[in-house]
């Protein structure tokens, strides 16, 4: 069975890339009557293992942001999490993440995964190691309460710039070109 997990997580759109973690280590998510935790290396296998990860919209398979296959997902593991860049496409859902993004709007990341190494003590699930199939980016409600998204850009535009100028650096264009 394919699980689905949302923690809180710092998204950043710098262009037409994304970055951020879809995951933290050590983090402790309630889900309804149990906790659970990630524990560091819980990825590692999935990410050696040569395995084509997805990074979709809201879980959608239909809206597929970007794919580790092609170069344009890249994923590690760091001392806080799962770590991810993506470029994001120039499609409709594309466009409409990195507009949400830059608004702060985004609601957070998750990830679909199967457990392959638990431990249960108590309440308390540690994933020791899991099977990743995809992040996603969550635009309303992601799975746990309290899932945070923020959007930073290098550029922060002055309030008298206009949208099609802001919007042309956000594409990675520039307006004077």
């Amino acid at each position: 069975m394919t699980e689905r997990r949302g923690y809180e997580i710092e998204l950043r759109a710098k262009g037409r890339r994304l970055e951020g973690y879809a995951a933290l280590f050590g983090t402790e998510a309630r889900l309804a009557t149990m906790r659970e935790t990630i524990a560091p290396g819980a990825f590692a296998a999935s990410l050696g293992g040569g395995s084509d990860i997805l990074a979709l919209v809201d879980h959608d398979p239909a809206r597929v942001m970007a794919r580790t296959r092609s170069g344009t997902l890249r994923l590690a593991e760091d001392s806080r999490g799962l770590a991810f860049d993506l470029d994001v496409p120039d499609t409709q859902a594309g466009r409409d993440v990195l507009a949400l993004a830059e608004r702060g709007d985004l609601g957070g990341m998750s990830f679909g995964f199967t457990a392959t190494d638990e431990r249960m003590n108590g309440d308390l699930r540690e994933l020791r190691a899991v099977t990743l199939y995809e992040i996603s980016v969550v635009c309303g409600w992601p799975c746990y309460d309290g899932t945070v998204v923020q959007a930073r850009s290098l550029f922060q535009p002055c309030p008298h710039r206009d949208h099609a100028a802001r919007a042309l650096h956000l594409a990675g264009l520039s307006p004077w070109a």
